[in-house]
């Protein structure tokens, strides 16, 4: 049985043998096809299954996320194992979180197939990613995962927050969320993701890649966006990551109008927000587009303040 919550559905009664393990020990397009079949497993929408079937697209990734000897990482959604496999021989510890029963149960046996050195390193957790509160093992520091497009935002802003000893996220993600995730202030894309994603630390889009790395091939083209964390001292600030984050929503909730305006309810009064704005040396007829993590902080300690 695979450990970890959110087993609401049967796991299969056995499990389908893993295919032989190809040069290089990772899952190519006939591998994962083959997989797939073994496991009468079909992607869907619900929980935005596209397959990674690119070698060198996993490996990119795990390039491209610095992580190495020491690191503890967690991905979430491994699906078949492609980035999995990848990771193993070269972090510590892998925590992987997969929704599907089907995979969960089915992802020890592919990597005791295919790179039985380093199947010790790996703990699989069947459950919802937005459920985990806590995960075996030691404390991870990374995540690192190719995201379901529909919950990719809120994957990572839950698990930086549930999991403070992460110190870099590197994901895959739709181009657009991943253009939002990392837009400075004043670009067109710039919202509430861009700037809770920079409270945690300096976020960049780290490339682009196609569709044709995916099986399904998707729609729309995927970018990696990349966290470099960096903690911060609440006490210090003078505000808590709750009260900017409650700024950052207001602000952006009515786009069109100045944060006098739009930060009224958040205030209590539109002449408490301009207080707490002018506190904060912003000027009220500014919009919240304009605004950049240090100005909501410096915003929200001046509210609290007041």
């Amino acid at each position: 049985m695979v450990p970890g919550a959110g087993q609401n559905e049967p796991m299969p009664e056995t499990t389908p043998a893993p295919p032989e393990a190809p040069d290089g020990g990772l899952l190519g397009p006939v591998q994962i096809r083959e997989l797939a079949d073994r496991l009468g497993v079909s992607p869907t929408k619900q929980w935005g299954q596209n397959f990674v079937i690119d070698k060198g697209t996993v490996r990119r990734i795990v390039r491209a996320s610095g992580v190495g000897a020491g690191d503890a990482v967690v991905e979430v959604g491994p699906g078949l194992g492609s980035l999995t496999l990848a990771l193993l021989p070269v972090v510590d510890h892998l925590t992987v979180v997969e929704i599907d029963p089907r995979l969960a149960e089915a992802l020890p046996g592919t990597v005791e197939a295919m790179a039985p050195q380093h199947a010790t390193r790996l703990e699989v957790v069947h459950s919802d990613a937005l459920q985990v509160t806590e995960l075996p093992g030691p404390a991870p520091t990374a995540l690192v995962a190719n995201l379901p497009y529909n919950v990719a935002v809120p994957v990572v802003l839950t698990l930086l927050e549930r999991f403070p000893s992460l110190r870099t996220v590197l994901v895959m993600v739709q181009l657009e969320v991943a253009e939002r995730m990392s837009a400075p202030p004043g670009s067109k894309v710039y919202g509430v993701p861009s700037v809770k994603c920079a409270w945690y630390g300096p976020t960049r889009l780290a490339g682009r890649i196609g569709r044709n790395v995916f099986w399904p091939a998707p729609n729309v083209d995927s970018g990696l966006v990349r966290i470099d964390v960096e903690p911060r001292d609440e006490a210090a600030l003078g505000a808590r990551r709750e009260e900017v984050f409650a700024a950052v929503d207001a602000a952006f909730a009515q786009r069109r109008k100045t944060l006098r305006a739009a930060l009224a309810g958040w205030a209590g009064s539109a002449p408490a927000a301009e207080e707490a704005l002018v506190a904060a040396g912003i000027d009220p007829r500014t919009r919240g587009e304009a605004l950049d993590v240090d100005g909501f902080i410096r915003l929200a300690a001046a509210r609290r303040s007041a």
